[in-house]
């Protein structure tokens, strides 16, 4: 609907703290925007919550007047759930507060707190909670969905390291959940995405890291994709926890350590993360080169936000992106087929398809401990992202990823991780959860959100 124009408004500003903002006021082109350069939405008012009390607020105002609500967390989700036309966006980026108390070794996380503010403040401790990879990513749409991250075959997910959060229903009412109170609704949030309320504050378990690890990165060209992936496969199976290698589908950058005739060139990296001893680290990567020497690389000692950061240039704001997930076991003969033709033919160099390896602590956690929409067997999560610096790139680049889903996809793993899904139709949301957590969700969502009033999401239609 549309508002009354001041008299509307003027109630809500009454009711808030923190700033609203509409489409006439200075700073509404900007406050608009989200990373993603292919979404382009106009609410009809912005609400920039300072508190639990404003969020409050600002839900009641938008049921009373029937405006769709859109939460903005970080503003990083690829189909542009933070953003809505001519409804109300519900801004957290004021509550991004981290408090760490090294001797517990806990955090409490701000609702619009992004992952660069918690590598701050836990990293001056040494410690850190697993997170994604690109630190100017929100903290709430990636927790709630999921997290994950270097750390995920060390210590899980982000859902797997949290202890406690606060979150405000549809009725206004602000709930502290955790294992010993409210632990259904605790239980959903953990992977049930932004369906039952807006989480305010988390609380995180954190480890210790850094502040100094290892890396390394492995690069070759795309004629030897088989023997690439033939060898993850070897690496994989004796891999200790406290390393990570993210196999990657890229186009060499036009780095100083990148010879230049291999600039922009397409082909399969090895990025490879030692959280353990620098011995441990440097034989992995002997064993890697020895079996299959690698065009070139690169190896160093590095701080751990600054291996958070590795890709947040080629990941920033403005570009136009498109992306689609899905889980495979192992990378079988089929898979490796399918991989091998479709990397060369991308269009965009900053178009990717990463491969996480889940196991390890990922896989210690039971499935039904959390709303995750992933079993807990060892797998890989599969992204394929489009990444456009100019706009004419994206339709072919959005095709170039969809096609290569679909081939991957016939030997994939049931389910979907809900943070890739770009496109979230009911069908594939139930098939992302499986019968029996979807039924539990739909229960729950009946109860804590009966109308359905947080549905831009991968949605969980109440029962």
């Amino acid at each position: 609907m549309t508002l009354t124009a001041n008299e509307d408004v003027a109630e809500l500003r009454r009711a808030m703290s923190g700033p609203v903002i509409e489409p006439p006021d200075a700073g509404y082109e900007e406050a608009r925007l989200v990373w993603n350069a292919s979404i382009n939405r106009r609410p009809a008012v912005i609400a920039k919550c300072t508190n639990p009390t404003d969020v409050g607020a600002a839900i009641q105002f938008a049921i009373r007047h029937d405006l769709e609500i859109a939460v903005r967390g970080g503003a990083h989700s690829m189909s542009g759930t933070s953003a809505v036309d001519d409804g109300l966006v519900i801004d957290l980026s004021l509550m991004n507060s981290v408090s760490v108390d090294p001797t517990r070794k806990r955090a409490r996380v701000g609702g619009g707190a992004l992952w660069q503010n918690v590598d701050a403040a836990t990293q001056q401790h040494g410690l850190a909670v697993p997170g994604g990879l690109i630190s100017h990513t929100g903290v709430a749409g990636l927790t709630l969905g999921g997290g994950m991250g270097w750390l995920a075959r060390q210590a899980g997910l982000s859902i797997d390291n949290l202890v406690s959060a606060e979150i405000v229903t549809a009725e206004g009412q602000i709930r502290r959940v955790s294992a010993a109170e409210n632990a259904d609704l605790f239980w959903a949030i953990r992977g049930g995405g932004g369906n039952f309320g807006v989480v305010t504050e988390f609380e995180f378990q954190l480890h210790e890291v850094g502040p100094m690890v290892n890396f390394g990165m492995l690069f070759w060209t795309a004629d030897q994709a088989r023997q690439v992936f033939e060898l993850a496969n070897e690496v994989f199976r004796t891999l200790p926890s406290d390393i990570n290698i993210v196999i990657t589908g890229l186009s060499a950058p036009p780095a100083p350590f990148v010879p230049e005739q291999y600039h922009f060139v397409p082909g399969f990296a090895f990025a490879v993360a030692g959280f353990g001893s620098p011995e441990a680290h440097q034989a992995l990567l002997e064993r890697i080169r020895s079996a299959l020497p690698p065009t070139f690389e690169m190896a160093s000692p590095l701080p751990y936000v600054a291996l958070q950061q590795m890709l947040d240039e080629g990941n920033a704001w403005g570009f136009h992106c498109y992306d689609k997930g899905l889980y495979i076991e192992d990378f079988s003969d089929e898979i490796i087929s399918v991989i091998t033709e479709h990397v060369p033919q991308k269009v965009s160099p900053l178009s990717v398809v990463i491969f996480y390896r889940l196991d390890a602590a990922y896989s210690a956690v039971a499935d039904e401990a959390t709303a995750f929409s992933g079993g807990r067997s060892p797998r890989y999560a599969v992204f394929i992202i489009g990444v456009c610096p100019a706009p004419e790139m994206f339709e072919p680049e959005r095709e170039w990823v969809r096609t290569f889903w679909a081939g991957l996809n016939q030997f994939g793993l049931s389910g979907a991780y809900v943070n890739a899904l770009t496109e979230a139709p009911d069908d594939r949301v139930r098939a992302a959860y499986g019968p029996e957590k979807y039924e539990r969700l739909t229960q729950l969502k009946r109860t804590y959100d009966p109308a359905n009033v947080f549905h831009r999401n991968a949605n969980i239609l109440p029962a």
